[in-house]
Parts: C-alpha cells; sequence; structure tokens
C-alpha cells in the first residue's frame, strides 16, 4: 500500500519547517506535508495529519461541525457493584485505603 494523502491542518502550509519549502529559485513556497499511509497508521487519525499540532488546529477549527455528526443529548453510564473502602497498611507503617471499582455485568476474566 503506497498511497499518500495532504495533510488537513489548516495552517500546515505556514509551519517553517525546511522540508515544507518547495519551488524553484525565486519562486519558493511553504507547502502542506504529504503523508504515506501504511500499517501504522492505516486506521489512525495520523493517516490525515502530519503532526499533533496540525490535528488539534483542526479540531479547534471544526469541533462544532464534528459534534454536530453525533451529538449527546443524555450521558452514558456504566453499572458498578456498590464499591467497598478497603483499608491498607505497608511494611513501613503508613496507612491507605484503596475503593476498587468493578463494573457490574462485565466478565474481566481472561
Amino acid at each position: 500500500m503506497s498511497e499518500y494523502k495532504w495533510c488537513h491542518g489548516p495552517s500546515c502550509h505556514k509551519s517553517h519547517t525546511q522540508d515544507r519549502i518547495r519551488g524553484s529559485k525565486g519562486s519558493k513556497v511553504l507547502r502542506t506535508r504529504k503523508i504515506k499511509i501504511n500499517k501504522w497508521n492505516q486506521n489512525h487519525y495520523f493517516r490525515f495529519f502530519c503532526s499533533n499540532s496540525c490535528y488539534n488546529d483542526f479540531a479547534n477549527a471544526n469541533i462544532e461541525r464534528i459534534i454536530a455528526i453525533a451529538p449527546r443529548h443524555t450521558p452514558l453510564e456504566t453499572p458498578i457493584e456498590d464499591p467497598v473502602k478497603t483499608k491498607h497498611e505497608t511494611s513501613y507503617g503508613h496507612t491507605y485505603y484503596d475503593v476498587p471499582i468493578k463494573e457490574r455485568g462485565v466478565d474481566t476474566a481472561e
């Protein structure tokens, strides 16, 4: 698979890095990065963005439209068993408390 895509970051072409410089002498430009699609990024958002900065710029510029695709009007909930506070003491004599949370109806054994 040797496919390439252009970075979707709205300011990618404005970043001052040497790998973005293109053109002949006297007519140089900063160009958006090209991203090679390969095994590690084929199912990841990095197939559309060359860096976290480009991803964040895109998300901040388009968050309202992204959320409008699948709005959430009610909270999500996961049923849990009643938590029990457990007291522990270390070999150094320090006491700490733990409140383990166990999901109800979910098989955690593997």
